[in-house]
């Protein structure tokens, strides 16, 4: 996952391989391909047309099209397309459409600030105040978001600068039955046949500066878009993604790596399944209320089986010994050189020590986290906290409560309107607060267990519980923002019981996270240290070193190719898998045909299934495949916010959206390796259902791809 000012060291590789741009050129943020890059905060897109729309998957807008579905007008069944500009809907509250504008490293200014004999909290204060500086002098520039991320475990930081586009809109989105096709049950699988592809378009105001939702607001007019292909890529073929992947733990110390693979995710994809279940079983005939909590449940499901798949990687694989075996030369090639030893002798024994500390209250602080899975309760909390901040000048405001930070929060607080119902929520803060009862009487919150006096189990917490939700006004969007404008002296005087658990907590909830900062302010000493160690060994090594994920824009690169999975998985001949030697790289529209039942998850809408039946493919067929292709697999290496990824070939022309991985390759997110494979939405496809099933000449004509008027080829 390469910085884009990492790509001319990797130019006559990336060339070799076919791409046909100028490495040279792709590092600048302001140009093509970058520039018609973006981010949705969560996951990532491209700008297709001259009049900012935007591809990304399906179920990146999936809370958009949630938001705007009713039980009389359900566009996850039914899709949407709007024909017209003015029948675009506003995107759900909160959506964002952030274009990179501009990188600086500003490590030499963060350093600046910070001395040798800091200890951990007084080194977070430094590093967060040298931040919110140089963040606020870079906002100053209005319309723009900008946030300091740190490369290598902060041996390095970036100020990166960000048009923040407010008025987001739906355009187009297939039936989930095309969309979502396979649901959880292919979630992470090969072969698989999801159309997993959506449109958003950016809106500005006519002065074109980001504006909230106006019905003056005009297209926002990007200076690069991608033009999009009508070919896909042909097995074997050199792709390259570009987007904002999430986090990735590559350079993790063998101890952080065990006991992520035998606490953290079994523990947390327990958890995640219970979580959807208790979802499941609270809005069972209430459909109102299971929209809601769709996209919820649907990223529960996604996590668990993702962790129960990185659980199995891991134990097939030998990543601890290899990490152990990387510690073990590290610490030889320290001792062998006394310049390397005199600079790293201690850093892997001092990283280790600060390990072990923070793992010592992994349970009980997981447990805290989620005890704010209450809605309400969050609400409150965030209110309270709030009406504290803004007591203090706006620059030694904990980050999220600054003036910057109002729209979002405004926002986050109307949000809850759409996806909360009281007795969903009350089911889910019911089974945390169980877990936390189970809890080790010295591992409990003092001050939560005497607010419930005690009685957090059975009947008597369901009674207090019910009062609480009854009793609160927090259900309320104009009360939740109201309360954005009222004084600690309000809150304290407030009857309202989620607003006095919030006050009565308070204290005991700074005083852990005043312990968290300490220890981060220990990691930020030391985790530089360890990766300036393995920069150092990797490049006497010849090997360039790209950074984990950050949320920041990457490029990653790679050849379409099937695998081969682990022995007793391939179970017999199917579409993107010959039965023999492994998984073929591309699957067609006879794979939706043999899969569908009529039903959840392998329904399909009867327009596409008549256009299949008839082989009515158009101009969309692929002679080597004898269909139309609908996804493909390639070696990219991808994470969690990569999703919508623009997909392009050696022009950088758009030929497909990333959007999964093989369920042999969740866990990437720590060792990628030669049978890592990435799932793309074919263009084909994308453009066939647009075409063939939902009509959507509108947009293929704006997007430069329309048929020609008479192409009949069948």
């Amino acid at each position: 996952m390469w910085m884009p000012r990492q790509l001319p060291e990797l130019g006559d590789k990336l060339q070799s391989l076919g791409l046909e741009l100028d490495p040279k050129t792709m590092t600048d943020l302001t140009k093509f391909p970058m520039n018609a890059v973006v981010s949705l905060g969560g996951c990532s897109a491209s700008f297709v047309s001259p009049q900012g729309l935007v591809a990304t998957n399906h179920h990146c807008a999936y809370g958009s099209i949630s938001y705007n579905s009713t039980e009389d007008n359900d566009l996850l069944a039914n899709g949407f397309l709007a024909k017209t500009r003015q029948e675009e809907l506003p995107a759900a509250p909160g959506s964002r459409i952030y274009v990179t504008v501009d990188m600086n490293e500003v490590t030499d200014k963060i350093n600046s600030t910070l001395s040798d004999d800091m200890d951990g909290a007084t080194r977070f204060k430094a590093i967060e105040d040298a931040e919110k500086a140089l963040v606020a002098d870079c906002e100053s520039d209005p319309g723009h978001r900008c946030e300091v991320y740190s490369y290598y475990g902060g041996a390095s930081y970036y100020l990166i600068k960000q048009l923040a586009i407010r008025d987001v809109r739906l355009v187009h989105a297939p039936a989930s039955s095309i969309g979502k096709f396979g649901g959880d049950i292919d979630n992470w699988m090969w072969p698989r046949h999801t159309g997993d592809y959506s449109f958003l378009r950016a809106y500005v105001s006519p002065e074109g500066k980001p504006a909230d939702f106006s019905k003056d607001n005009v297209p926002y007019a990007p200076k690069h878009f991608l033009k999009v292909a009508t070919q896909g890529p042909q097995e074997g073929d050199f792709v390259m993604v570009a987007g904002y992947p999430g986090r990735t733990n590559r350079y993790r110390t063998a101890e952080e790596v065990n006991n992520n693979f035998t606490w953290y995710y079994p523990t947390m994809q327990k958890v995640l399944a219970e979580w959807s279940e208790v979802i499941g079983n609270a809005t069972e005939n209430n459909k109102d209320a299971a929209l809601k909590y769709a996209g919820q449940v649907a990223g529960l499901n996604n996590y668990s089986k993702n962790f129960t798949g990185m659980m199995e990687g891991y134990n097939r694989s030998d990543l601890l010994s290899r990490k152990q075996q990387l510690e073990k030369d590290l610490q030889a090639w320290i001792e062998a050189n006394p310049e390397n030893n005199q600079k790293y002798a201690s850093v892997i024994a001092d990283l280790q020590q600060l390990i072990t500390e923070k793992q010592s209250t992994q349970e009980r602080d997981l447990l805290l986290g989620y005890m704010n899975r209450s809605a309400m309760l969050s609400a409150a909390q965030r209110l309270y906290r709030l009406s504290l901040e803004k007591q203090k000048p706006n620059m030694e405001r904990e980050p999220g409560y600054q003036d910057r930070d109002m729209t979002r929060f405004t926002e986050s607080m109307k949000r809850y309107e759409r996806n909360f119902e009281p007795s969903v929520d009350q089911a889910v803060w019911t089974y945390f607060v169980e877990r936390y009862n189970a809890l080790p009487q010295d591992q409990h919150m003092e001050s939560f267990d005497k607010y419930f006096a005690g009685e957090l189990n059975g009947d008597v917490l369901q009674q207090k519980l019910s009062a609480m939700y009854e009793a609160t006004g927090l259900t309320d969007t104009e009360t939740r923002l109201a309360w954005m404008d009222k004084s600690p002296e309000d809150f304290r005087n407030s009857d309202d019981p989620f607003i006095q658990l919030a006050i009565n907590t308070y204290d005991d909830r700074i005083a852990i996270e005043e312990r968290d900062k300490a220890m981060a302010g220990r990691f930020a000493e030391l985790r530089p240290q360890y990766m300036d160690l393995l920069i150092a060994y990797y490049n006497e090594q010849g090997k360039p070193v790209y950074p984990d994920a950050n949320s920041s824009l990457r490029l990653t690169y790679g050849l379409v190719k099937g695998y081969t999975p682990p022995a007793g998985t391939i179970k017999g001949p199917a579409d993107g898998n010959d039965g023999k030697d492994g998984f073929v790289p591309f699957t067609t529209l006879r794979g939706i045909e043999a899969k569908y039942t009529g039903k959840d998850p392998f329904d399909a809408p009867q327009a596409e299934l008549d256009a299949i039946k008839n082989k009515d493919y158009g101009r969309f067929y692929d002679e080597k495949l004898d269909s139309v292709p609908v996804n493909f697999l390639s070696t990219v290496d991808i994470t969690g916010g990569n999703s919508g990824s623009a997909t392009m070939n050696g022009k950088g022309e758009l030929i497909g959206l990333v959007f999964d991985g093989t369920y042999d390759s969740i866990n990437a997110d720590w060792d990628f390796n030669d049978n890592t494979r990435a799932i793309h939405v074919d263009v084909e496809y994308m453009l066939w259902v647009m075409e063939k099933v939902d009509h959507a000449d509108n947009l293929l004509e704006e997007m430069g791809v329309a048929a020609p008027k008479g192409d009949t080829a069948q």
